[in-house]
């Protein structure tokens, strides 16, 4: 069986540092906001290019706090890809505003720069681009547009760690950004994590704050904060494999070439990018106009798959406000598409196998 994704053998080959690690964490006798925090987080910051990342519990906490400590809520509106994970749309609704959806750009899943104006009003406060499926937005209409309407813009930067646009990583492409760590991404921990990169002083502090019962010092608090924290063994974790990040991805693309130059099936479309840089394939998405015969064909050959995602958000029964609205690109993505597996630990012969099984698919 060809697994989807392998998290055993991706993990296994960091085993004997994470052990140390962990012994270390263990042995401190300190299990949150310590040094393993403190080191990640310099670290990613780093990595991204930025001044700030805060370790926090998940990715939609992320995106959370973000919009929070903006002070965005009742009666503002926050422009979003329609065609992305419920996550980014939760954690606006959660702060009281409105998602305005926007179409995706139908060749690279992403949101449609050139329908973004249109859907400005008075009441409208940010973009949140997502770099799906792990490939950066093209941002400069959205720069010049968010700078043209005094916008902030925030990055689901969930599953595009180490993608970048024009010589910037993601979580260095907006005003803020909220990773996921989640443990199928790219660079994934144990269990749950998140954090938000930033280069703004003043929001990185009401962020760790909000993050830690919204307080600046222990007792002390000045918002009416939440509970949301990286613990120390999954700061260790991720600290551990972010030095190899760049390399998986870097397999990640050589899998994904493959797979664009042989899959000739002319029912399946291919995915398409405009830079080698800007993807990092977190997943390698097709459309098949019969995907569930495609995904049948595909597991009779002992090949697993999933789909990312069947349903989109505005079809989603908790959004049932959204469920008329005519959003056809987003609904043909989201009927059509499978995704196929991709992970740096996948050898040359299971690749070769999904290549032909999928070429042979009729």
């Amino acid at each position: 069986m060809i697994k989807f994704l392998d998290l055993h053998k991706i993990n296994e080959r960091f085993r004997k540092e994470i052990d140390e690690r962990i012994k270390n964490v263990l042995d401190s006798g300190w299990y949150l906001l310590g040094n393993q925090d403190k080191n990640f987080e310099q670290n990613f910051a780093k990595y991204c290019g930025v001044k700030h990342c805060i370790g926090v519990a998940n990715g939609l906490d992320a995106l959370n706090m973000i919009i929070r400590a903006y002070g965005f809520g009742t009666g503002d509106e926050i422009i979003v890809p329609a065609n992305t994970y419920i996550a980014s749309i939760l954690a606006i609704s959660e702060n009281g505003c409105t998602p305005i959806l926007v179409e995706p750009d139908i060749n690279t899943y992403n949101i449609n720069p050139d329908l973004i104006e249109e859907k400005i009003t008075t009441r409208t406060k940010a973009i949140m681009v997502v770099h799906l499926y792990g490939q950066a937005v093209q941002m400069d209409k959205i720069w010049e547009i968010a700078k043209r309407h005094n916008l902030k813009i925030i990055e689901d930067s969930a599953q595009a760690h180490g993608a970048s646009y024009k010589g910037h990583r993601t979580g260095n492409l907006g005003d803020a950004a909220g990773f996921s760590f989640y443990p199928g991404k790219n660079l994934g921990c144990m269990g749950d994590g998140g954090a938000v990169t930033t280069n703004d002083d003043e929001l990185a502090a009401k962020i760790r704050a909000i993050a830690n019962y919204g307080s600046n010092r222990k007792y002390n608090h000045i918002y009416k904060g939440i509970n949301s924290r990286l613990d120390e063994i999954q700061a260790a974790v991720l600290d551990v494999k972010l030095p190899y990040l760049d390399k998986d991805n870097m397999r990640r693309r050589e899998i994904a070439k493959y797979y664009r130059e042989n899959i000739k099936n002319p029912h399946i479309s291919l995915p398409e990018t405009y830079s080698e840089d800007a993807h990092v394939w977190h997943v390698f998405v097709v459309r098949c106009d019969n995907r569930n015969a495609l995904q049948q064909h595909l597991e009779a050959n002992n090949i697993q798959t999933n789909i990312h995602y069947p349903t989109a958000p505005h079809k989603q029964k908790c959004y049932t406000e959204y469920s008329t609205l005519s959003l056809p690109v987003t609904e043909r993505i989201h009927d059509e598409v499978i995704s196929l597996p991709i992970s740096p630990v996948m050898t040359d012969e299971e690749v070769k196998k999904v290549v032909e099984v999928v070429n042979a698919f009729q």
